[in-house]
């Protein structure tokens, strides 16, 4: 939700917003080794509503051939700086020939923090996982939170407001002739597999009105067990708004689809993904209601992606993180030790 946050003050700055997006290859050379593939993050970035075009294989280095190539008047970027591998900033030339411009960066919210809250997760979060030798070998050391609730939703920096919604939310009613349509979930860490469920759920109709019920964090750990949910629920609320296929959230939404949600929200259909639905605290089916009139119906994404499989692929790479660290922090203190050398032999 950083990234969208700044995708739409990007666009609120123009009329068009292009967004270029590097290769795993680029990544993995200035940053360390990406979550998603090239392939997930274009569908993802192209999925939120702020965005017109998508730029793949964006070079890392912004250049005014890349903005002319785009027919781009000026390009945008947060107010972190980027550096290239070698300590350049990478929109050096362009900042130079005056088509830079700068959005302020969504505060309490960053990758590596939430990267952080997944790999401080305890064991026995991670219970219902294949264990390689690998795996085993570091689960240990990814932190001791308290088990039977999720410690990082506390964690998060970022703080909820009312005009952040406001940006975020679509603004729009139902009109005559929508089908309005319900899902409900957790919608944790809003990945390629949520946008897939959500596009399918969209061309279920030719005027889709598309509500999603949100849980509260008590609620998603009561059903998802371990250290869930990573995020809070007001991170999945903005997570989820900035989705192009979303129209509505409720905050807090029920676990059982009752009468009065439906009749409230006119819901015409309710849909839910191939992913087990845990039983409601007394033992009933959270989908009675909706299967009763008959407006229910499982849609399958195509994905396979899950939130356990972002965690899996984050522990795999975070020994190739660590050691191009390592490797930095020694050439670094290799360069300082010259430096006093050198002082020495001035002296």
């Amino acid at each position: 939700y950083g990234h969208s946050n700044q995708l739409r003050q990007a666009r609120a700055m123009g009329d068009y917003l292009i967004v270029g997006v590097h290769t795993d290859e680029e990544i993995a050379k200035h940053k360390g080794p990406p979550v998603f593939t090239q392939e997930e993050r274009y569908k993802m970035v192209q999925a939120i509503k702020w965005v017109d075009e998508i730029a793949p294989g964006a070079p890392y280095v912004t250049t005014l051939e890349t903005l002319d190539k785009y027919s781009c008047d000026f390009c945008v970027h947060g107010d972190d700086i980027t550096l290239t591998i070698d300590g350049k900033d990478t929109y050096e030339e362009v900042k130079a020939a005056g088509r830079y411009r700068e959005c302020k960066r969504t505060q309490g919210v960053s990758t590596t923090d939430l990267v952080g809250r997944m790999l401080l997760m305890t064991k026995a979060h991670h219970s219902n996982i294949d264990e390689d030798l690998d795996y085993r070998k570091h689960t240990d050391n990814f932190g001791k939170g308290p088990k039977g609730h999720s410690p990082w939703t506390g964690v998060s920096q970022f703080l909820q407001t009312s005009q952040k919604i406001i940006q975020f939310a679509s603004g729009k009613e139902p009109q005559p002739g929508d089908t309005i349509i319900y899902v409900a979930g957790a919608f944790d860490l809003f990945h390629v597999g949520h946008v897939d469920f959500l596009e399918k759920v969209h061309q279920l109709a030719e005027k889709p009105y598309i509500i999603v019920g949100l849980h509260f964090d008590q609620e998603v750990n009561r059903y998802k067990g371990k250290n869930y949910p990573i995020m809070n629920i007001h991170e999945r609320t903005l997570s989820v708004l900035a989705c192009r296929y979303v129209s509505e959230v409720v905050i807090g939404a029920p676990y059982a689809v009752t009468a009065d949600l439906l009749d409230h929200f006119r819901v015409t259909l309710v849909c839910h993904g191939m992913t087990e639905v845990v039983p409601d605290k007394d033992g009933s089916d959270p989908y009675e209601e909706p299967k009763q009139r008959g407006i229910f119906q499982l849609v399958d994404s195509g994905s396979n992606l899950t939130t356990d499989l972002i965690v899996q692929r984050i522990i795999k790479n975070r020994l190739e993180f660590e050691a191009r660290n390592q490797k930095k922090e020694a050439k670094e203190l290799a360069v300082l030790e010259a430096m006093r050398r050198l002082e020495e032999e001035k002296q």
